[in-house]
Order: structure tokens, then sequence, then C-alpha cells
């Protein structure tokens, strides 16, 4: 088995691990660890991307249902990530498997040292035949729980980038995409197979399905069209019997596989197009829009027309095309107010109105197309 064809990163959803009161579901998450176990003892390196913290501890605390506040959610976190953390450690411990906990922010991708800290951290592990469980540290973070991970699959995509998996697996309680919902549309048929991701997947994709979790389809295309772009194959369905699993990393599974031509990204790359935050936003003519997605040049100033935001050299800057769409993301060699002077001029007359140490706005080797 080819070494980067070794390592799957496996995301567990809340309404896949949680019964119908709320609670967390021993006997399902007891399959997904006999499932994971069934791999590694094949061969395949495992990384597990879960959620169920908050819909595990909700009860414990004493909510009679899941919570809206987000004080209340933390707090909901705080108990059930523990109850969870335990309750795997039993399950992979009847397979003779060691768990480890890891706890992310969205901070932890932005900052470069702290993200290759994690991934040191979870190499170090997957050598050492230990299960790395991802789930992010809800307690500390400062945005509304779902809207900053989607119920930890944009998570899981960061994490199989990162690890340079070989297949990410999103599991969830739909056997992948539909062409349209098919719990009220009978003529509603898969989609077997994503060769691109277009903005009309996202449309079928709808909105999210489960009152227990809090991501739904469409934050799994998200997270397919991120991992994807990193050059990771993605499956996105079920996985409820014996051997599911097994066959959802074959390529028979009950879901969607989403294919990608592209190959993984280098740690510099990746953090300046998923990790990174943006510091600004310019905008591009057509001419230079085509010469930064299709003929692998570096983006010019005479190609800018509309600079947004405070930045400086060094800052991830967002492009955006003259039709407003998101083209990709690069590494500013320029103040703002630098390129405010410089933008639509020629090289020679940059040169003559401001001192930058590089004519390019943003090197080729530095820019990352976000478009499928």
């Amino acid at each position: 088995m080819e070494a980067e064809q070794r390592r799957l990163v496996v995301k567990i959803g809340s309404s896949s691990l949680t019964n119908s009161e709320g609670g967390l579901n021993r006997d399902r998450l007891d399959y997904y660890a006999t499932e994971i176990a069934s791999l590694q003892k094949q061969g395949y390196q495992m990384l597990l991307v879960t959620s169920g913290a908050v819909a595990a501890g909700f009860r414990a605390i004493g909510f009679t249902e899941r919570p809206r506040a987000m004080h209340e959610k933390q707090a909901c976190a705080a108990v059930g990530q523990a109850l969870l953390m335990r309750s795997y450690q039993e399950s992979f411990g009847r397979h003779g498997i060691v768990a480890a906990q890891i706890l992310l922010t969205r901070a932890d991708f932005s900052d470069r040292q702290r993200v290759n800290n994690a991934l040191m951290t979870i190499e170090e592990l997957l050598q050492r035949g230990v299960i790395p469980i991802v789930n992010e540290n809800d307690t500390v973070s400062v945005d509304e729980i779902k809207l900053k991970f989607g119920d930890n699959d944009k998570l899981s995509a960061l994490a199989a980038n990162l690890v340079k998996a070989g297949r990410l697996l999103i599991l969830t309680d739909t056997d992948g995409l539909y062409t349209a919902d098919p719990r009220y549309d009978t003529t509603a048929q898969r989609i077997e197979r994503v060769d691109q991701i277009q903005e009309s997947l996202f449309a079928i994709a709808g909105g999210a399905g489960s009152a227990v979790g809090t991501g739904g389809m469409r934050s799994k295309v998200e997270a397919a069209r991120i991992a994807t772009r990193g050059g990771i194959p993605v499956f996105v369905g079920k996985a409820t019997e014996t051997g599911d699993l097994r066959a959802a990393c074959a390529g028979t599974g009950k879901g969607t596989y989403f294919d990608t031509v592209l190959h993984s990204l280098p740690i510099k790359k990746q953090w300046v197009g998923f990790y990174s935050v943006p510091e600004g936003c310019i905008h591009v003519d057509h001419g230079a829009a085509n010469a930064i997605l299709h003929q692998g040049r570096s983006l010019l100033p005479a190609g800018v027309t509309e600079v947004d935001g405070d930045f400086h050299p060094g800052d991830v800057l967002e492009v955006v095309d003259p039709e407003g769409h998101i083209i990709g993301r690069g590494v500013s060699n320029y103040e703002a107010w630098q390129l405010r002077a410089a933008a639509g001029f020629n090289s020679d007359e940059v040169k003559r109105r401001v001192d930058v140490q590089r004519i390019e706005v943003i090197h080729r080797d530095e820019w990352i197309v976000l478009q499928p």
C-alpha cells in the first residue's frame, strides 16, 4: 500500500453518535470504533474527527433539549467532551488501541507555528499506532459553535489536508448527496460521483438536516471542496453495518464520492489557502484573473483595479475577479497604501511611485487558486 494512501481521516457527525433523546449512543460509538480498528489492523493510519460533545453533554447538566445560547452550548461541551472521550477510550481499548484527544480552534489553524506543532503531535501519535481524536475546543471558541466549522465538517477537511490523507470519509445519517431532498421528493436520485464541485452543487445540498447536529449537506460539500482542492478525495455517506467503512474506503460505499486530479499541497500553501485569516481584498481585471488562474503567472499591479483593507507585506489577501468571485488567496508583497498608489500601472511606473522589494503584488509561489 502506498504510504500516502495508508492514511485515512474519518469524520463522524453528531447525528450518527446520539440517540433519539439526544444522549450519546454507546452502541453506535462501539460500532465505529470496531470499524476503525478493523481498518487500522489492515495497515491504515486512522485519524478521527468527531462531533457530539454538546449533544453528549446537554442532558447530563440538566437541559431537556439542545440549548441555543453560546455559553450554554459551551457548558454542555465542557461536560460532553469528557464523556465523549472516555467513551472512545473505552471502545478503542477493547481492541487494544490507545486513543488521544486533540482539541483545536480556528485560531490554531490561523497560526503557522501552532498548526505545525499540531501536525508534529499527530504524526508522532500515528507512528505509534495511537488514534488521534480531533474535535473543536468549543469551550474557548469566540464565535457561535454552529458558524465555525459546520459540525466539524470543515475541521475534518483541514485536518485531512494537514496530514496529507489518502481519503477523507465524512459519515452522516444520509447516504450521500441527492439531486433533491429525498425526504420530500420521491424522484430524488443519489449523485454517485462528483468530478468538479460547481456552485450549483451547493443549491442542491440545501441546509442542515438533523436537529442534533449543526452541519448539513451543504457544509459537507464545502468540506469536500476544501479537501479536494488540497488533493484529498472525499466520501460523504452512511456507515451503519459491519464492513461499511471498509467499503467506503474501497470506493463502494453508501454515499457520494468527490474525486480530484490535484496533488496534495505543501504546508505553506495549505496555510495560505485554508488556515490563514485574510487581512485584505484586491480586485483584478479579466486579464490578470486569466494570468493567475490559467497561465501560472504572478499578479502584477497593472491588473489590480481596487484595494480593500489595511494590510502589510506578508499578510494574506483574497483576490476577486470582475464578477465578484473569490478566485484565490496569496501573500502580499505590498503595504495597502503602496498597492493603492501602484494599482493599474505598469512595472516601470510602479518603481517610480513606490519602493517595494518585489514588483509582484502576489508571487505565483505564494498563491493558491480557490476556484474549482
